[in-house]
């Protein structure tokens, strides 16, 4: 197939990207809020449950990608969907910690904000493609779920510590890398994903602040 047989869609106009951006965040906020009440109705929630809501959410995430090219309602719906499950699946160690040590909590959040809107805008706005070291960061994020798993059964000298420390640093550059293809998206339907992916983003630079500030160096 020839080039000229291709059309090619044109670049979005500067007011384009600012809708794009504007609808992106409103849904990152949107999802994050029910996220919280999902959080809030699974307070007393037993750890166990947490595995169940986690299943729930994957297959949101997975019905978002496949209803994004022919619904976006249908796309945004299961984007708050996603929002109020994972809610409830973390709900029983945000219960712990706001018990626990309260002020840990406020601190983890407000460090996160700070996080995100420091790597978000870096992301935004260099103008150096940073696919390539998105590519890495995926290796090193399975690295580190296996790191993880690997903690769970062997005792490591400050491995919490090791782990937190190694996530900020791997979803520092994948916040980025989101950000920047928020920027260089050029399809309006493509927010709700974009959305999903930076809401992501601010939920494990959470509970990653949240071990630490909550303990993690033990």
């Amino acid at each position: 197939m020839s080039s000229e047989s291709v059309p090619l869609r044109p670049p979005m106009t500067r007011d384009a990207a600012g809708t794009l951006l504007g609808q992106t965040m409103g849904l990152v906020a949107v999802t994050a809020g029910l996220f919280a009440v999902g959080a809030y109705l699974g307070r007393n929630l037993a750890y166990q449950w947490g595995w169940l809501w986690f299943i729930a959410a994957f297959a949101c995430l997975i019905g978002m990608n496949v209803a994004a090219q022919r619904s976006q309602e249908l796309t945004v719906t299961l984007l708050f969907g996603f929002g109020v499950l994972m809610g409830l699946a973390v709900a029983p160690t945000l219960s712990y910690y706001a018990s626990a040590d309260p002020q840990a909590v406020w601190q983890a959040g407000a460090a996160t904000a700070l996080f995100i809107a420091g790597f978000g805008a870096a992301g935004y706005t260099t103008r150096r493609d940073l696919s390539a070291l998105a590519r890495i960061l995926f290796w090193a994020l399975i690295g580190l779920i296996l790191f993880g798993i690997v903690t769970v059964f062997v005792q490591i000298p400050n491995g919490a510590l090791i782990y937190a420390v190694l996530g900020l640093v791997i979803f520092a550059g994948l916040t980025a890398f989101d950000f920047q293809r928020l920027r260089r998206s050029q399809d309006i339907r493509s927010a709700p994903l974009l959305a999903a992916s930076i809401f992501l983003d601010i939920l494990n630079v959470f509970l990653l602040l949240l071990s630490l500030f909550g303990g993690g160096r033990d």
